[in-house]
């Protein structure tokens, strides 16, 4: 197949792995530098401007500018991110990117490299033309979307751009708004003694699990009316806890996670409050990250939806909404869905990959 393929070009960036760091990564050399590399290769072939933007250490972002015939002409980008989640525990080769049962298996292949290789060969098809569109149109790879969204923050913070398709699987439908994420981590301090004579230590695991049972009882009832006619209530999920080192010692220490999805308006300083409230006397860090709301009536919204991108919202959380919050109005879309996402045995399906390949080539022509 030609480069002009989108399951051969999936194909070559499942194959370069760029997994993020954060956490287990599953191998032994994260990050997503020689993707970046790849990319900035790429896109200067299509004649573009090509460079990469340092934002961590051997984690670029990758930015490119199409030529245009004009100056002056406001400014689309087409945003996917570059790192995937971790490889560990999939239960095929994270890095084949070969195709069979009409699929392209691997790491990356729905979120978001899927989306990615159908924004890039729209570009190929169309580099010729992309000078003489209504916008100047430019593309970047993100680092770091899976934890921090740093290659967003940095991107918004250097160039403004008049609208943002953050590439993500969306089944080719325009998210104009999704939930943001809260993240905080608690831990609990304790007392480590022989399990023989626990009233002499201080068990931080029940100190954990008492702070873990009023925020059950406390925060969550207060979270649910908290909610958005579109996105519904804001969710809290208690996803980790790690706490103690052997069965016959009272644990000193004790560490839990928890998961708080944000619907728009609601701001998180409220809640981080609320939890160490309920949490009071462990100590408490967080991140998060907004949530997104673009109006659904905004020009290029009613473009991609006259195209068949219906405007719906999400739980999840992505960089569109960096993008947003720096005044730009911004969206999620692509092909795959969300639920081959993440996911031990991660693909999309040949037909879905070239149908957003197609859409994204009628809507630059559109615009």
């Amino acid at each position: 197949m030609s480069r002009r393929s989108p399951v051969a070009l999936l194909g070559e960036l499942i194959r370069i792995p760029s997994v993020n760091p954060e956490g287990d990564p599953g191998v032994q050399e994260p990050g997503e530098a020689r993707l970046a590399e790849f990319l900035e290769s790429y896109l200067r072939s299509l004649g573009a401007e090509a460079w990469l933007q340092p934002v961590l250490p051997g984690r670029p972002n990758v930015v490119a500018r199409f030529p245009s015939d004009r100056p002056g002409k406001p400014r689309l980008l087409l945003a996917p991110h570059t790192d995937t989640v971790s490889v560990a525990g999939m239960t095929i080769d994270p890095f084949c990117g070969r195709e069979s049962e009409g699929k392209i298996w691997g790491r990356g292949a729905s979120d978001t490299k899927g989306p990615m290789a159908a924004m890039l060969t729209a570009l190929t098809r169309l580099r010729d033309r992309l000078p003489t569109l209504s916008h100047e149109i430019w593309f970047a790879g993100l680092m770091g979307e899976e934890s921090g969204q740093h290659g967003a923050k940095a991107l918004a913070a250097s160039e403004q751009f008049d609208f943002v398709i953050a590439g993500e699987p969306t089944d080719l439908k325009t998210v104009h708004a999704h939930k943001g994420s809260l993240w905080i981590t608690l831990e609990a301090q304790g007392k480590a003694v022989h399990a023989s004579a626990p009233e002499r230590g201080e068990n931080a695991i029940y100190a954990m699990s008492e702070a873990i049972e009023r925020i059950r009882s406390v925060v969550i009832p207060q979270l649910d009316q908290l909610t958005h006619p579109l996105l519904g209530r804001t969710t809290l999920s208690v996803g980790t806890i790690r706490g103690g080192s052997k069965t016959n010692i009272v644990p000193d220490h004790c560490e839990a996670t928890i998961d708080i999805r944000l619907v728009p308006g609601v701001e998180p300083l409220p809640i981080v409050e609320m939890i160490q409230m309920a949490a009071s006397g462990l100590n408490l860090t967080y991140q998060s990250s907004k949530p997104l709301y673009t109006d659904p009536a905004h020009p290029l919204i009613r473009k991609l939806s006259s195209l068949g991108a219906s405007p719906v919202g999400a739980p999840w959380f992505c960089d569109a909404a960096v993008f947003s919050a720096n005044c730009m109005p911004s969206v999620a879309l692509g092909p795959g869905s969300i639920a081959q996402a993440h996911t031990a045995d991660e693909w999309i399906s040949v037909i879905e990959l070239e149908a957003g390949a197609e859409f994204f080539e009628k809507f630059l022509l559109s615009v």
